[in-house]
This record gives C-alpha cells, sequence and structure tokens, in this order.
C-alpha cells in the first residue's frame, strides 16, 4: 500500500506565524479521499540555516518552492529554494538548491548545498512553484499547495504518530490474581511488566506490585503504580475478593505562579525547593522557597526567602538571572548570572556552608565569578549567562551562553559554549570553550531574536540530552531546542552532538501556553521526570509564568515535551481485579 507525504511553505502572518515559522517546509499526510493532515500541528518541520556574516552577525534565511522525491539510495530527499528571511531571492544561490536526506521521514541530514540540475534527475518534472494560499483555515487544515511523495503505508504510519500529538489510548490491568495467604506485603519476585497477565489466574506473591500498562497512541508504554482498595480482605480467606484500584497523578495547573522565569525544583534532604527569575521584583536578588512537596511551593502564601540580595559593596546590583541549584563534587551550589554597577551578566557560583540551611543568607559564600583555566574572567564585554551543569561519564562540564556586541549592529547573537571543570574548583574551566550551537535556524532567530539560551541537561539510556531555548525570551516564538550525545562520548568533541533541525517544544505544542522555554528537570516522589517552565497564557502577553508537566518518552526511546494534561492519565480509577489468597 502506497501514502501520500506532502510538502509546503506557509504564508507569513507577522502577528501569529513571522516569516521565521512560516518560510521552512511542512509536512502533511495526503490521504486516499484526498485529504491533508498536517503533521507537527502545521508548525515548520526542515528549516535553513542562516548565514554568518565577515563581522560576525547572522543572516537569517528560509526556504520556498519544496520538493520531496525518492533517490536512487532508497532514501527520501527535500529540496528547495533558499531566500532571506524576508522572502528576497539569495542571488548567492543561483542554479542551486538546498537539499536533505532521510531515511524515514522523522531524523534528517544536515543540509547540503547542490546543483539545481543534480535533483531535477531524481525529479525530471519542470520544478513546481509552491503557491501559498491567503486562506488561514486552510493551512490548519494541511490544504496548502506544494508537491507531494508516494511513500510506503508503513513508514507514513510511524511519521504520522512521531510527528502527531502523543495521547494515552488504554490502561491494562490482569483480570485475576493469585497472593500468598498470610500477607499483602511485595517482594522483588513479582515484576512491573506482570501488569501483562491476561485473562486467568495469574501467578503473582505480591499485590502492591501489580502494576497498570499504560498504552499510548505512539506505541510507547509505561508502567504505573495502583492504589488498592484492600480494605475487608482476609489473607487467611481462600476465597476470591474483588478490589478497586486508581492511579494518582502529579499535576500542575497552568499557569502555575505568574511573574517568575526560568523556574528550578529541586530536592535535597528531604525538602523541596524552588529558585527562579523574580521579574516581580525586577530582577533584584535571589528568592528560595521550601516545602514538604512540590506544590507546598506554589501554595497560596508560601514564604519566599532572601538568600542574595541587592548589594552594591559586593557588585550585586541587577540581573539576578536563571539561578539554578546543582550538586558538584558532593557540595551544594547555585549558578546564577550577575550585573554590577554597569549592566553585563556574568555567570557567577555560590556556594552552601557545610549543615547550613539553603534558604538562610548566612549559609552560602560569597558568589565568585567564572574564571578561564588560566584565571581570567569568562569573558570581559561580552555578557554570559544561563550556566548549568552536566556530569556524563566523560566528564564533568558546564554550559553556558555567550553573546557579543548586544544591541548593537554587530549583534553576533546569543550562543552555547561548553567547557570541563574540576568538581572541586567548578568555578575555574579546565578546558578552553567550545562552540556549540548559534540561532541559525529560523525558528531560534524569529524577527531577530537571534538567540540560543538557557540549556539544562539530563541523562538517560546513555544519552545526554540538553535542551535550550530560541525566539522570543518572554514572547510567544519562545521555543526549545534539543542537543543530544552519548553519555560517554567526549563532549568538548562537536562532532559528538546531534543537534534538532526542530524545535521540540513551541506555542503549538500546549494549546494555551504561549512561548514555552527556559526549562529545567527534576524527578518527582515517584521517579518521574517532570519539566519546569516558563511560558505566556496568551499570544500577546508578556508576563512569563511557570508551568510544570510530565516528560513522556516515546516507543524509540526520544523524550517527548509535549503532553498536556488532558492527554495523559489522570486521577482515575483502573477497574476492578479478582484476588485469591492461597498458599501458593
Amino acid at each position: 500500500m502506497i501514502s501520500k507525504i506532502c510538502v509546503y511553505t506557509r504564508p507569513v502572518d507577522p502577528e501569529c506565524y513571522p516569516e521565521g515559522l512560516a518560510n521552512s517546509i511542512h509536512l502533511a499526510y495526503c490521504g486516499e479521499d484526498g485529504t491533508k493532515q498536517p503533521l507537527n500541528k502545521n508548525y515548520g518541520i526542515l528549516f535553513a540555516k542562516g548565514l554568518i556574516s565577515e563581522n560576525n552577525t547572522i543572516v537569517p534565511m528560509g526556504v520556498r518552492n519544496p520538493l520531496i522525491f525518492a533517490m536512487p539510495d532508497g532514501t527520501i530527499g527535500f529540496c528547495a529554494e533558499r531566500i532571506h528571511e524576508n522572502g528576497q531571492p539569495d542571488e548567492s544561490m543561483t542554479g542551486k538548491l538546498l537539499l536533505w536526506k532521510t531515511k524515514d521521514l522523522i531524523h534528517f541530514d544536515e543540509e547540503q548545498i547542490v546543483d539545481r540540475g543534480e535533483i531535477m534527475q531524481y525529479h525530471p518534472a519542470e520544478f513546481i512553484e509552491c503557491r501559498e494560499s491567503g486562506d488561514e483555515e486552510k493551512h490548519r487544515d494541511g490544504a496548502d499547495s506544494g508537491t507531494n511523495a508516494r511513500i510506503e503505508n508503513r513508514i507514513a504510519r510511524d511519521v504520522i504518530r512521531y510527528w502527531s500529538p502523543v495521547f494515552l489510548e488504554k490502561i491494562d490491568i490482569p483480570e485475576r490474581v493469585t497472593v500468598a495467604a498470610g500477607t499483602t506485603t511485595t517482594d522483588e519476585a513479582a515484576k512491573p511488566e506482570a501488569a501483562e497477565t491476561q485473562a486467568g489466574l495469574g501467578k503473582l506473591p505480591y499485590l502492591e506490585n501489580i502494576k497498570a500498562r499504560l498504552v499510548y497512541s505512539d506505541g510507547s508504554i509505561r508502567y504505573k503504580k495502583v492504589h488498592w482498595d484492600t480494605e475487608g480482605i482476609d489473607s487467611k480467606d481462600s476465597k476470591e475478593y474483588e478490589i478497586k484500584g486508581h492511579i494518582r497523578r502529579q499535576t500542575f495547573d497552568f499557569p502555575l505562579a505568574k511573574g517568575y522565569g526560568d523556574p528550578v525544583v529541586f530536592r535535597w534532604e528531604g525538602k523541596w525547593y524552588y529558585i527562579s527569575t523574580n521579574d516581580n521584583l525586577n530582577d533584584i536578588g535571589l528568592y528560595a522557597r521550601e516545602a514538604d512537596d512540590v506544590h507546598g511551593l506554589f501554595a497560596d502564601g508560601v514564604t519566599e526567602h532572601l538568600i542574595l540580595p541587592f548589594d552594591p559593596e559586593r557588585g550585586l546590583e541587577q540581573t539576578f538571572w536563571a539561578p539554578e541549584f546543582h550538586v558538584i563534587g558532593g557540595e551544594l551550589y547555585i549558578l546564577f548570572a550577575v550585573s554590577g554597577h554597569m549592566w553585563g551578566p556574568q555567570c557567577h557560583m555560590m556556594r552552601k556552608k557545610p549543615g547550613a540551611s539553603i534558604i538562610d543568607p548566612d549559609s552560602w559564600e560569597d558568589p565568585v565569578r567564572v574564571a578561564r583555566k588560566d584565571g581570567r574572567p569568562l569573558a570581559e564585554g561580552p555578557i554570559t549567562l544561563d550556566m548549568t551543569y552536566v556530569k556524563a561519564d566523560s566528564g564533568s562540564y558546564v554550559i553556558w551562553s555567550y553573546r557579543e556586541n548586544i544591541g548593537t549592529p554587530r549583534d553576533s547573537g546569543s550562543m552555547l559554549y561548553i567547557a570541563a571543570i574540576d568538581e572541586k574548583e567548578p568555578w575555574k574551566l579546565t578546558s578552553e570553550p567550545v562552540l556549540l550551537t548559534r540561532p541559525l535556524y529560523g525558528w531560534e532567530n524569529v524577527s531577530g531574536t537571534i538567540n540560543n539560551e538557557g540549556p539544562y541537561a539530563f541523562i538517560r539510556d546513555g544519552k545526554v540530552y540538553v535542551t535550550y531555548s530560541g525566539g522570543a525570551a518572554n514572547g510567544y516564538t519562545y521555543a526549545l531546542g534539543l542537543l543530544t550525545a552519548e553519555t560517554g562520548a567526549d563532549l568538548l568533541d562537536k562532532r559528538a552532538w546531534k543537534k534538532s533541525i526542530t524545535p521540540v517544544l513551541t506555542f503549538y505544542s500546549v494549546d494555551g501556553e504561549y512561548g514555552p522555554g527556559h526549562n529545567s528537570f527534576f524527578e518527582n516522589e515517584e521517579g518521574e521526570l517532570m519539566i519546569a517552565y516558563h511560558a505566556e497564557t496568551d499570544i500577546k502577553e508578556h508576563l512569563r509564568c511557570d508551568g510544570i508537566r510530565r516528560v513522556h518518552f516515546r516507543y524509540d526511546g526520544t523524550p517527548y515535551f509535549g503532553m498536556a494534561a488532558a492527554d495523559d492519565v489522570g486521577e482515575t480509577q483502573v477497574g476492578t481485579i479478582l484476588v485469591r489468597c492461597s498458599d501458593m
């Protein structure tokens, strides 16, 4: 069986879909009945790289007239004309096209520049202009003009499920189980996979380890603890009981906290802590919250403890930005950026004194400015901010955002650098900084935002995942990008990193959340990976507000950050199970 995939660009709408987004390659699935289903919620998937000028500024670029076609080696090719962000032709590309290759329409190779004639031998038809429809509703339905290619249905199935929202499809529990007489406790003999027990009598020695099997629309599966109502069961009685079970899920409403950016949630010695950039107080001072659980951090009337105040004598006067808690070498630090009397944020660290309380300002040593390995400041003139810490199998590293000539015609845009550190002196680099990424894609550089900032990492299944933010830091175009590397790789080798061409979280991802970005990660009480981020409540709003949700993992193990609360499991009853106590 054969399906069609269509490619197209979208019309520019300065109010809700500007040039940097519209002038990218979009994909849609074309059904046999002529209907079209936009993929990635009709947000761009392939973006042209911008150019770097002689004075180190970025020249934003886009595409038009995309084509899709099969190549002789079995891969699928995409090509398009490169244009300037404003739609003007790129004279340097006369007779040339941009080319991307993919085997599965999910993972794409880096763009190449090729001769137009080379592409025409694969696609002999006359080059077709992608005519843009001015009807926004048609675009929302994926009915844009463009070109299409036939692909096998098995590929189309994987493409649709990857580029479509992921949601919970069903919850499975066994119909019957037998538990050991005289006990209702658990041991290691009962594995989560036992939830796959089919109809009939399962041989499970422990009731508490019977977990629900959650199946999602993309084929991913996870297991969730079930809280069983065992009241009235006599474990010495061999009769069969019908008991009910329900699932509890930690959920957070959006907006969670208004007027706060760059949120970090952190667990330390049995307590939970929250720290962020405090827009409500003009980003002056570092404030921390303490609670017994995560929800308590956002309860009405929760106390904000000033742990680093405005202090001109110590050069602490403005831009108390993006504080993060990190344990480095067994000691607790806060990494943050701050300015003195002259504006210009620079990366600093401050260490907690042994045995002291996080929320007591006297518990913290004086902040130390991060330095290069020769002792010089990390930067003089350019600004540095948003430093984070990564511990991988290959060593310990810091990643931060760096920007030259901000606000001038020679503005380089913010870019991410990485360097190695010694955990004993983490404020001093042990290697030269290495450039990881610049905001070359249209979604990173919407309307001149030229932004790569806010990196934060987590490690899973042997991979280091680093999210970062691009677009407008307090606007609806803010979005998350993703860098990936093997945890055993030399993270100072840029070739070890894979940068996603497509952002992984945007204002199209979850309804009612605009400009999601500058995130952090933490594990909740059940060991689930959670993402904390800020966003706005309206497309025209600029008040940053916090949100928290669970990070889902797709069928292929990759993270999915855009699962809306309504699409995930809630506080729900999962049904009943028949339990018989027996001398096993």
